[in-house]
């Protein structure tokens, strides 16, 4: 690293430092009417910026270096090492079936006793998690498969929790009766608003899919003789079993499994819609609707069939969401919630199965197990997706094309 790129940065540091200074160094305490100077911010911040943007700058200049071959020092330490070898030899053993049974078997192991060993706490915060990979895997149909990017996702999983609330509050339905009529309603929700957009792709579709989403909250907050307006509707039961009367540790327990139920299921429709007819054909639309077109997909069916199936996830997603939280108001589906949804696709890997579930429950989880560091908590938050996303572009688990080898005619005559 260069001596004019250690001086850019002391520059960089000491402007911060100046711009942070009404904010990090002046406390006034109204009440006593005293000004409280934290100087040890002053430095924090400068010392923090300085040698964070030097590892920075760092980090860029080596994975440039290797792209360009110049690492061979280091390459050359890594073959005596016989780290490679360590590595392909790890990843041939997971991808052996005989092991791969073993992972699934030990993972779903894990899941089931997950709740019988850890905290009520734990337990909420991980169907929370569930609750986004069934979201994040509904979203991948329409944006990693299809590519149509929409950011208006979280309407229907508004349509999925408001269903279940309007049903029990009018009519004393209860969840499991609510949960198919939430994901038809969120379905016919989807086909709604997939007719009029059909031509529409790129940054036009994101537009109308976030205005879509912005009305459908509107009309749930200036709706209050059915959807209660801005105060919501609370006293939402809990799933039930057989009318047995549950506490709340029972009741999270079961609706944690209800969630990874869904789960599991979600992820078995997707990937079967993924290797299906149907699902090729929403894959060469997203590749290029023109030659897709011209060799004669339906692109009016395709689109509307993705905007049906990944709503129809939201809408389960919703409903579930309302019987956990027993309590939904408008401000429970903002933008912000369509931008998550959305994070966890390109973070995980579009078009990924393992890459959105992946990219949900770190997207989820990661803040909250941050709690630890209390106010800064968010701002690590945003340094690991930045950093994430700049050596990881891709995201965490690409999705890899299917490749189909043909043998020569050594090997077919053999």
């Amino acid at each position: 690293m260069k001596r004019n790129e250690i001086l850019k940065m002391a520059g960089i540091a000491l402007w911060f430092v100046f711009l942070t200074f009404p904010i990090m160094v002046i406390k006034v305490r109204v009440t006593d009417q005293v000004i409280v100077w934290r100087w040890h911010n002053m430095f924090y911040i400068g010392f923090g910026t300085f040698f964070g943007g030097l590892l920075w700058r760092f980090a860029l200049l080596r994975r440039k270096a290797t792209r360009k071959g110049a690492a061979s020092k280091v390459l050359g330490y890594v073959e005596k090492t016989g780290l490679p070898v360590l590595f392909r030899t790890v990843r041939t053993k997971i991808t052996e079936r005989r092991n791969r049974r073993f992972l699934y078997v030990a993972l779903m192991v894990f899941v089931i006793v997950y709740p019988l060993v850890f905290s009520l706490y734990q337990t909420n915060i991980m169907t929370s998690a569930l609750i986004y990979v069934v979201l994040a895997l509904g979203l991948n149909i329409v944006i990693g498969l299809g590519g149509m990017l929409h950011l208006g996702y979280i309407a229907f999983y508004a349509v999925g929790a408001y269903t279940y609330g309007i049903l029990y509050r009018s009519f004393g339905i209860g969840f499991w009766v609510a949960l198919p009529i939430g994901a038809v309603l969120a379905t016919l929700v989807g086909v709604l608003l997939a007719l009029p957009v059909l031509r529409l792709r790129g940054d036009y579709l994101a537009i109308v899919t976030l205005g879509f989403a912005e009305i459908v909250r509107i009309v749930l907050n200036n709706s209050g003789s059915v959807t209660g307006g801005p105060q919501g509707i609370g006293g939402i039961p809990r799933p039930g079993f057989f009318g047995i009367e549950m506490r709340l540790a029972a009741a999270t327990t079961y609706t944690y499994y209800i969630i990874v139920a869904a789960v599991l299921l979600t992820i078995f429709v997707v990937w079967r819609f993924e290797n299906s007819r149907l699902g090729r054909a929403l894959v060469a639309m997203g590749e290029d609707d023109i030659a897709a077109e011209a060799m004669g997909i339906d692109l009016t069916k395709t689109k509307v069939i993705a905007f049906a199936l990944g709503s129809l996830w939201a809408g389960i997603g919703g409903v579930i969401f309302a019987s956990r939280t027993t309590f939904i108001n408008p401000g429970s589906f903002t933008i912000w919630q369509s931008v998550i949804v959305l994070s966890c696709v390109v973070l995980g890997g579009m078009g990924s199965i393992p890459g959105a579930i992946v990219g949900a429950l770190g997207l989820i989880l990661l803040p909250e197990y941050l709690r630890a560091f209390s106010d800064y908590r968010m701002l690590m938050f945003g340094a690991i997706l930045v950093i994430m996303m700049v050596f990881r572009p891709g995201g965490l688990i690409q999705k890899k094309r299917k490749a189909y080898t043909f043998p020569t005619e050594e090997e077919a005559l053999s």
